[in-house]
């Protein structure tokens, strides 16, 4: 590139091509570069101060170089400025206030000149080249491309992609997978992102979306659509399930994505390195779905609990490994395809989670309605597990119990909202203890007992409240599947803090409501001196 800036106008033209082809960039660009080094260089030549201009002829290579000065009366800045009786010399219409040219001889080059102007060159076809990568590729993420394995860096593995290069970090790659520079490997562009150093394309061969393309290319109805893969889990390397529907009656979505003898899904787990793969027929009945993800466990019932979107599953004693797999590697894909947190409980430990709970619930309805032991486990029987339940159930269901009437219905529920007042007094008083404010009180949705759990965790005033964001102060708790050991019985469960009244089952909407509600005080702070102000300008003008 040295010799470009000194070689004749045929090869300036010559060489743009070739750069210009090589690069796959616009011609152009390469002749700008070209310009933009020419111009630097005569800058050096003449002194940085004038405004210097190149113009190459992207046809004949002819090189015209000029200085723009400003016609003035009285000149300040002699690189830039010329006073008339100069601009007439050089132009001879020339008027003040005009922009005149001043040609300049043509520069000749040394090592040094034609070395900047070489690099000033190269950066300008590189920005353009990694603009063109980044316009190429930006639109193509979610497709599945083939590149050669260029070098492996630290672990990450760097991919010839042909007219760039993409990277499969660590962390994206199939564990145990072993590639080589040479190879040739298959992977999902990730995504495509604009850095310093040009654009980075990250490709996966880990995701989850990777195994949904290779479905569509081995399975022409996933491709033509008549099938679909509704959710997809994976644990690289070892084990996957995918849930798939048809659009057509006719066919079997799991058999077609099989394959005579298995051979489609063969094709897809050789390529992911013999990681088993379970099809599952998705459903949009939960149970139905959760039941189909747990195969090749079976399933006794389901229990959906849609406040804490969580799904309890009883299997059979003998099932219980089966249902967890390897590692919990089961219910944690089970869980990843329904987007559920799942409990997996035998059905011993079922009952004797449901006996607990009944004893619990009877003993509070006994210390509560002040009843005896059979009316109360007729009430746990019947479904009643809250004093809410209780006070504020319609009374004919409470009447429509056997061995109960209306009277017997309205003295229980008496006696249940005699005993919810007691727990808010007993709350306000514990409330108050932890030096809450009476303001928060008046706030929408907030409860005595939620109050005393704000105050537990420091929020006492209006501004505590107010400073908080949604999420901070309802957002549920994430839990992953509760995984129970075969023999101990004992769970393991993994979860975050939540919300401070995470427990309460508010949501987002109310949670927001109850913050805007508590920063109410500050608008009304700020609106009450300009008002003030306006009250004294009035008695001033009376005055």
């Amino acid at each position: 590139m040295a010799t470009a800036i000194s070689a004749n106008r045929a090869e300036l033209i010559a060489i743009a091509d070739s750069v210009a082809r090589e690069k796959l960039i616009d011609k152009a660009i390469v002749i700008e570069a070209m310009e933009d080094a020419i111009q630097r260089a005569a800058k050096n030549r003449y002194g940085s101060e004038n405004d210097i201009r190149a113009k190459l002829d992207p046809n004949t290579g002819d090189l015209r170089l000029w200085r723009v000065v400003e016609v003035v009366e009285a000149v300040d800045d002699y690189f830039k400025q010329v006073d008339l009786k100069g601009a007439q010399k050089l132009q001879k219409d020339a008027k003040i206030g005009d922009f005149i040219v001043d040609p300049l001889p043509p520069i000749e080059f040394g090592r040094i000149q034609a070395q900047a102007s070489k690099q000033i060159i190269f950066q300008k076809v590189r920005d353009a080249e990694r603009e063109r990568q980044h316009e190429e590729f930006k639109d193509r993420v979610g497709e599945i491309i083939t590149g050669v394995v260029k070098r492996v860096e630290f672990g990450h593995v760097v991919v010839d992609l042909g007219r760039a290069e993409g990277v499969i970090r660590r962390d994206q790659q199939i564990p145990r997978e072993v590639v080589r520079v040479g190879d040739r490997v298959r992977s999902i562009i990730l995504n495509v992102r604009r850095e310093n150093r040009g654009p980075q394309i990250f490709l996966s061969r880990a995701h989850p979306d990777f195994m949904k393309k290779l479905f569509a290319q081995e399975v022409p109805e996933i491709y033509d659509g008549i099938i679909e893969i509704k959710a997809a889990a994976r644990d690289p390397g070892s084990r996957a399930k995918i849930g798939v529907i048809s659009h057509d009656s006719s066919i079997d979505p799991v058999g077609a994505c099989v394959g005579m003898k298995g051979s489609r899904v063969q094709a897809v787990v050789q390529e992911m390195q013999g990681e088993k793969i379970d099809i599952i027929p998705w459903s949009p009945d939960t149970a139905t779905f959760v039941v189909n993800a747990l195969q090749p466990a079976n399933v006794s019932r389901v229990v959906i609990d849609e406040e804490d979107d969580r799904i309890e599953v009883v299997v059979p004693d003998d099932q219980l490994s089966l249902a967890i797999g390897r590692r919990g590697q089961n219910v944690r894909l089970a869980s990843q395809l329904t987007s559920k947190a799942i409990d997996i409980l035998t059905e011993t430990d079922a009952s004797e989670k449901r006996q607990a709970e009944f004893v619990a619930n009877s003993e509070m309805f006994q210390n509560e309605l002040d009843v005896d032991e059979t009316l109360a486990q007729l009430l746990v029987a019947e479904g009643f597990s809250s004093l809410e339940e209780v006070a504020y159930v319609e009374l004919d269901e409470l009447a429509g119990i056997e061995g109960f009437d209306e009277d017997l219905g309205q003295e229980l529920q008496s006696r249940a909202q005699e005993a919810l007042e007691r727990r808010e007094q007993a709350n306000r008083e514990e409330r108050r203890g932890l030096g809450v404010e009476d303001d928060l009180a008046t706030m929408p949705y907030l409860t005595e007992a939620m109050l005393v759990t704000l105050g537990k965790a420091g929020i006492k005033t209006l501004d505590d409240l107010a400073d908080l964001a949604t999420d901070e102060l309802v957002q549920k708790k994430r839990q992953e599947p509760r995984r129970r050991a075969e023999n101990a019985r004992s769970s393991e469960r993994s979860e975050d803090k939540g919300g401070i009244l995470a427990e309460y089952g508010l949501s987002d909407e109310q949670g927001n409501e109850i913050i805007m509600a508590a920063r109410a005080h500050w608008f009304a702070d700020e609106e009450e001196p300009a008002s003030a102000g306006a009250e004294d300008a009035v008695a001033d003008s009376e005055q």
